[in-house]
């Protein structure tokens, strides 16, 4: 299956679009009642942003699709529509398709030590995708303060920086986009409230 750059957007990215509304549409953002279509949106757009392909904007449409609508018959599913390449990096950014998933911290750290082994064209995915939940966590924590971490199943805000701290310098190494930048940038604004907090 061809790949187009991202300025070229096909009718696949708008039957994916359609996919991953059907698929999330009565998923909500965590304690924000917000449609979690936003998100995935959101992903999608910042790939285009980063100079991705089609491929790579279609898969973030799709990334949690596996971890969160399916599992491995999701992803049977979106390797038949979409391709081997989309199927790929959707598989590279999902830290598990088990039910029940397995605890938080051994997820997390496997999907850290993974990254270091993704193809390229997933790391801007993933970028993405950590980039846009960095600024909703930044956003909500300015509004609503520590009360935040009560909406995760993992509560401790410097779990949460960890997290998102580790993979960063694999994104450094792989990537060269704004994106980068712009992921530090929200973390250490987030550090210094979460400090201030604790201070």
């Amino acid at each position: 299956m061809a790949t187009e750059t991202a300025g070229k957007l096909t009718t696949r990215f708008d039957e994916a679009l359609a996919y991953a509304s059907a698929l999330h549409r009565t998923q909500e953002r965590k304690g924000s009642g917000i449609p979690y279509v936003g998100h995935l949106l959101s992903v999608a757009s910042l790939v285009i942003e980063g100079g991705g392909t089609e491929d790579q904007a279609i898969a973030g449409l799709l990334h949690d699709a596996v971890e969160d609508q399916g599992g491995a018959p999701t992803l049977a599913v979106i390797r038949e529509r979409f391709g081997d390449g989309v199927a790929r990096i959707v598989e590279e950014c999902s830290d598990t398709d088990q039910v029940p998933k397995p605890p938080w911290k051994q997820r997390k750290q496997q999907y850290v030590d993974h990254l270091v082994y993704a193809s390229k064209e997933t790391i801007l995915v993933s970028l993405a995708d950590k980039l846009d939940n960095a600024r909703a966590i930044l956003r909500d924590y300015r509004t609503d303060g520590p009360a935040l971490w009560d909406r995760f199943s993992q509560n401790d805000p410097k779990e949460h920086l960890w997290y998102y701290r580790s993979p960063l310098n694999i994104y450094q190494r792989a990537d060269d986009t704004w994106l980068v930048a712009e992921l530090e940038r929200v973390l250490d604004e987030l550090e210094e409230l979460i400090n201030a907090a604790e201070a």
